[in-house]
Order: structure tokens, then sequence, then C-alpha cells
């Protein structure tokens, strides 16, 4: 079978260098046709590096198996998952009688101070793989209407972990009801998750995550030095420096890694990245980099009270599990704020979304689209989505487009043919039969209103802080977001709250500066002052 070529750096050769690198922490082994040497929904704990023959990668599709890719001599096998913890997408099949090198996974995360070139290049390939397999659809799959709000639930959760899936539409898919029946499922028992032969019904996040390797069991049974609540680039930051400075962290997160942060499709004036980075690759990177020195990061995991215990703070979860900690870092962020316009409800499952990535991009294509706010966040999804959709509407309510937003992010705009400004302007009636047909747009000044034709509506109005799981256990100000510092009376340390070794980060904190660059700034001062708070009171 021909070799798949080296697309993007998704399949690079090991040089000789680094083979006899390998070799000198691995085993050699023979291999036979036919044999299966990884198999999907399995957490390998080895690196499998091709040494004759060639291996095939193998999507399982229930009716059928397509081969996505073929390694040959020199390249190694594996994707991003395999660094965080998570099951395989495919399975690996020798194709002919060969030989390969096994290295433990634990031998390869030791080499990567080592030998931070070979590190770079694994990483890097394992980064574009995944990406490959999302836009391949390669995975489990999810049956369900474009019109149900629990299919659209399932493919968010999908996405903003980036699951590899696909989804087969029932409006539209003419497949979709032979599968059913072949299934034995009846329409309204949709939507459903199939996933290595096995059909779940309607699950929920928690059941769907443990079904495909996300989610384990909370593994914390004694005291912990640090709990973090919220895995945005403020609680990761947190995760990053707490573990690597010995502290025995835990992160927790509802929904994924990266929080709003996350579902950026590019950001461009973070330091460091002068050709940017998405916020999933962000994310991505912050993870395994935060395991690789020890922090445990569970996702999805719920915070719903906090509380105290022998001493020690307590955070409960919505799944009755407790987690003791000696200090604790708030990094839950913020909710998107909801447009209140009236026929929104009845489109909203089909064409509303506060996030703009590739599946919203997908969804969309070809299509003429409305994008709701002024910030950064709005002019990334306009830059986006203007490659993707037949026309950008931007509807900001301030008179000119810098005013909230970046200057380079503004300027970009206002050069793009495809992205038409409105300012000084709000959205007033969304019209459309269970699906977004067209808006009405008013002009604040002159309040004249017109309607503009739109299959998707986009939303970045802001946030609402995440504390109703603190309940009334820390002071937070009149609208909502966590005092700390100065902020509160008595003598305090600066991101500490009205709690006592309790720290809040990030955009749930009242006057934060909502950039990634702070947020990552606050989560490593936080930890700075967690040690300090241990050191008083060890």
């Amino acid at each position: 079978m021909k070799e798949t070529p080296d697309l993007y750096g998704a399949y690079p050769r090991l040089d000789e260098v680094q083979l006899a690198e390998l070799r000198s922490l691995g085993e050699r082994r023979t291999t036979s046709s036919g044999e299966v040497l990884q198999q999907a929904g399995e957490s390998p704990d080895e690196f499998i590096v091709v040494l004759d023959g060639a291996v095939a990668m193998v999507q399982d599709l229930a009716q059928q198996e397509r081969v996505v890719a073929v390694h040959g001599p020199n390249r190694f096998l594996g994707e991003v998952g395999m660094l965080t913890g998570q099951a395989l997408f495919l399975t690996a099949v020798a194709q002919e009688p060969g030989e390969v090198l096994a290295v433990p996974l634990d031998q390869l995360k030791d080499l990567v101070p080592r030998d931070p070139r070979l590190a770079d290049l694994i990483l890097r390939a394992f980064l574009i793989r995944r990406s490959l397999q999302l836009t391949l659809g390669a995975g489990f799959a999810i049956i369900g209407s474009r019109f149900s709000s629990e299919t659209r639930r399932l493919r968010e959760f999908a996405a903003r972990n980036r699951l590899p899936h696909h989804w087969i539409d029932l409006e539209t898919d003419a497949e979709a009801e032979r599968m059913l029946r072949e299934l034995g499922i009846e329409r309204d028992e949709t939507p459903v998750v199939i996933w290595r032969g096995e059909v779940l019904r309607n699950p929920d996040n928690e059941r769907l995550a443990a079904a495909v390797g996300l989610r384990r069991t909370t593994p914390v049974q004694s005291v912990c030095d640090l709990i973090v609540v919220g895995a945005g680039p403020a609680g990761l930051a947190a995760a990053v420096y707490g573990a690597s400075e010995g502290l025995a962290t835990v992160v927790l997160d509802s929904v994924a890694t990266g929080g709003q942060a996350g579902t950026s499709s590019r950001i461009e004036n973070y330091l460091g990245f002068p050709a940017g980075i998405s916020g999933a690759e962000l994310a991505d990177l912050a993870e395994i980099q935060a395991r690789r020195f020890g922090a445990e990061l569970t996702v999805p995991a719920t915070a719903v009270a906090l509380g105290e215990r022998d001493g020690h703070h307590l955070v409960v979860l919505e799944d009755e599990a407790r987690i003791s900690g000696r200090a604790v870092l708030i990094a839950s962020g913020v909710r998107y704020r909801k447009l209140d316009v009236p026929g929104l409800d009845a489109v909203t499952s089909a064409s509303v979304y506060y996030a703009a990535t590739e599946l919203e991009a997908n969804l969309c294509r070809r299509d003429p689209v409305v994008i709701v706010g002024g910030g950064n966040s709005a002019g990334q999804a306009a830059v986006f989505l203007a490659q993707h959709a037949a026309t950008v509407l931007l509807v900001v309510r301030s008179n000119e487009l810098g005013q909230d937003m970046s200057q380079y992010l503004a300027d970009r705009i206002e050069r793009n043919d495809g992205i038409q400004v409105q300012p000084h302007s709000e959205v007033r009636e969304v019209h459309g039969d269970r699906a977004l047909e067209e808006v009405v747009v008013e002009d604040s000044k002159t309040g004249e209103r017109h309607v503009e034709p739109a299959k998707a509506l986009f939303v970045f109005i802001g946030g609402l802080p995440h504390v109703r799981w603190l309940g009334d256990q820390i002071l937070l100000d009149d609208r909502g977001f966590v005092l700390t510092g100065n902020q509160l009376a008595g003598e305090r340390q600066l991101l500490e709250t009205s709690r006592p070794g309790v720290f809040a980060v990030g955009d749930v904190r009242s006057g934060s500066v909502k950039r990634v660059a702070a947020a990552v700034g606050d989560g490593a001062l936080a930890v700075r002052m967690v040690h300090e708070h241990l050191g008083q009171h060890r």
C-alpha cells in the first residue's frame, strides 16, 4: 500500500540520530500482516516507530473501514491524545510483515528535556494529525437533527474538546434514516453516538467523555496542595507553574480546556507567536505541559459548591465527588452573555452561536452571517468567517470599530471586502421558522431599521461571571465578579479573595484585563501567592 505523503508535517521521517536515541529506550519487534498494533478506543502505553514494512491507520465507520493514512519506514504512530491520556480514534494495522520499535511512553516523556528537537518534531506531528482527524471526521459518529438542542450540545462538547467525530444530519443526510433502521433506533431516541459498535442514546457529556476515554475518575483521594477550578488560560498557567514548582495540583473544568480562548480561531497578539496561534492549539500545548509536570486535569468535572472540611477547602462536584485542598484557585471565567431579542428562542438551536471555530464555519459555509459585538472575539470571528461565509455583517454598538477592539483587528476588518461593518447599531429582531432567515438591525443614531439576510447569528457581547458554584462563600462586586486584594478590607495578597487561601484569576476576577496574556500572568502570579499562603499555614 502506498505511503501517505507528509501533509503539513503530519508524517515526518525520523533521521538516523533520532532513531538511534529511540532504539536505546525501546525494543524491536517483528510484525505480521494484519496484526493490530494499536486499537481505537484504547489508551496505548507505547510509542511505536515503523522500522520496516507499512502500517495503515484505519477508521471504523461501523458499515465499513477507511484507511486514513499509511506509515512507512522511519515514521512513528500516534497523535496528541497519547500525551493527554485519551483513547486513540484510529486503529493501526500492519499491512505486511515488518518490524517496529516500541518505546514505553514514560521513557519517551523523560526524553523531552534531553532532546527538545525530537520532542518538538513529535509534538508538532501529533497536533497536526489531530487537526487532520477533525477535518476528516475520523472518530465517533453523532446522528441527530440540526434543530435539536441535544444534538448541538453533543457536537459543541466534541468540538470544544477537539474530539474527532462526524455528524450525520437527520434533516439532510439520505443515509441517516437507513442507518437508524439498521441499528434499531427510533427517530425520537436521537441524538445517538456510535463508537466502536456501541450505541449511546442521547448521552450526557460525562458519559460521552467516559466512552471516548476523555474523562477518568476524579483521582484525588487525600488532600492536595492546590485545586484549580477552570481550565482557561489562567487556570492552565496556574497548573503549569503550580505543578512545576512541586505543588500537588488538580485542575477541574466543566466543559473543556482552553476556556473562551479555546474557541478563538486565531490569537495574533500573544507574545512569542508572531504568526498567531489558534486557541485550541494553545490549550492543547498548555495541557500537555501541565500534565508533563504532574498536574492532574479532569474534564468534564463541574464544581457546584465551595465548602470546608477538617480545616481544608472543599470543592464539591456535580457527581458528588469531593476534593480537599490547602488552597483553591477560582479560574471559572465567564459564561457568554445571551442576546435578548424577539424571535431568538425559535432559531437558537439551529442558527445562533457563541463561538466561531471550524465547527460553526462548516455549518454556515457560503451563507450570509451576522456577528454582534465590538471586541476582539467578534473581530477574530469576522476575519475567520469571512473565509467561509458568503457575506459577513458585523453589528457594532459603539461609534468606531477600534473603540473596544485591538487596532490590528480593526485595520484588518476595514481592509476586508467580505466584511461589512454597521457601527452604532443593534440587532432588534430575528426572523425564521426553526432556522434563521433574517435579522432586523437598527441604527441607534437615526432610529432607522433595515432587514439583513442571515443563516447564522454569532453573538459576542461580553460575559457573565461563572460564580454560582461559590454560593455565599466569597464576596463579589455589584456585577458578580470576585473581589480580591485591596478591593477588600484588611490585609490580603493581591489575588486573594475574602476567604484566606482562596484566590481568583482571569476573567472572573473583578477589574481583570480581558486578554489571554493577562490571564496567564494572573495564573503564574497566583501560584507565588499560594506558596506564601502555604508557607504561613504549614
